[in-house]
């Protein structure tokens, strides 16, 4: 039975994982969206 916790905590770490890079992108599209806009 452990086999469940195990697939189970692997997959919440993937899941973090995938959410943790989208967040990071879009936090740096947000930042080059704002530098664009300052330079011009």
């Amino acid at each position: 039975m452990w086999y469940f916790s195990w697939i189970l905590g692997l997959g919440l770490a993937c899941a973090f994982s995938i959410l943790n890079a989208m967040w990071f992108e879009l936090r740096v599209a947000d930042a080059n969206e704002k530098a664009a806009q300052t330079k011009s």
